[in-house]
């Protein structure tokens, strides 16, 4: 998708995906599948304090400064340097390249706009036609917070892979033979 960048971030830290009740690793290869879905899509910016494996698949690292989700997010953003950019959390194993691309498309009629997730009181995707524009309000409640600060919720199918963020085992065990590969060595490993 032309001149869109997108913005991951990636808490990696032992902690991560604790609801999951998973290991460590299939916390890292959740948020491998998603960079590596993503950057198909456009170039890929992502946000955490263990560089190296994202590094490895082609997108940029900025480091996470340590004070919340959001704050990540918001260096993120002033990395791209540039307009058309889109925030997609780590956590959607299932998302296929062309879900992000059809998403995207339906953001470029708008200033901002989001995604919500499949439960519909949460976000996995927002987007700003000009970086500057973004108000990032991602955790409880998210999507009434978007939509409170002027983002457009897009129409995107709840069964898309891109509504479907993994927080617990019974959201993993939904999108079993639709998961990346690395999560699905990783959950059959766990």
């Amino acid at each position: 998708v032309p001149d869109w960048t997108i913005v991951i971030p990636v808490k990696g830290t032992a902690s991560a995906k604790s609801r999951l009740g998973g290991s460590a690793e299939l916390a890292l290869a959740i948020a491998l599948d998603t960079v590596a879905a993503a950057h198909e899509v456009a170039p890929v910016i992502v946000v955490t304090p263990n560089a190296e494996p994202f590094e490895g698949l082609g997108a940029v690292v900025v480091a996470d400064p340590g004070s919340g989700l959001n704050d990540a997010i918001s260096a993120g953003i002033a990395a791209t340097g540039g307009s058309h950019v889109a925030v997609l959390l780590g956590d959607v194993p299932a998302m296929q390249p062309a879900e992000l691309v059809a998403a995207l498309a339906a953001a470029g009629r708008h200033p901002l706009s989001f995604v919500a997730d499949a439960d519909g009181d949460g976000t996995v995707l927002i987007a700003a036609l000009a970086a500057v524009d973004h108000a990032p309000a991602f955790g409880p409640d998210s999507r009434a917070r978007h939509l409170a600060a002027g983002y457009v919720e897009l129409d995107i199918p709840a069964s898309s892979g891109l509504r479907r963020d993994v927080d617990t085992p019974g959201q993993l065990a939904a999108l079993a033979g639709r998961l990346g590969p690395r999560t699905t060595s990783s959950s059959v490993d766990a």
